[in-house]
């Protein structure tokens, strides 16, 4: 077993470690700005970990070139959606979850 191969294992591994993570915050946040914000960690860090993992796979400098071409737009993209969505949400009124608070 090589080094990057290693590394791509653990790398693959720590993406979907985030993946997992994010859909659990998904399923137990109580408001939507945490959603959203566990939303944006598995966009950003669980694909991108798991996109870095496959670039270290790959033999084509084509596949290559299109892997960096997706994490790039996903590095742009991400937190720009969820920085627009959480803006979106204030300005129209979404309240914040507040411990103890009986609206809740």
């Amino acid at each position: 077993m090589s080094v990057l191969e290693v590394l791509s294992g653990v790398l693959l591994a720590a993406g979907a470690l985030a993946v997992l993570s994010g859909g659990v915050g998904m399923l137990r946040f109580p408001d939507f700005y945490t959603r959203i914000h566990a939303a944006g960690v598995t966009d950003s860090a669980g694909a991108g970990l798991i996109l870095l993992g496959l670039l270290l796979r790959v033999d084509a400098w084509s596949t290559a070139v299109r892997l960096l071409i997706i994490l790039l737009f996903l590095a742009l993209t991400g937190p720009t959606a969820t920085h627009i969505l959480a803006h979106a949400a204030r300005r129209d009124g979404v309240p914040m979850w507040r411990e103890g608070d009986p609206r809740q």
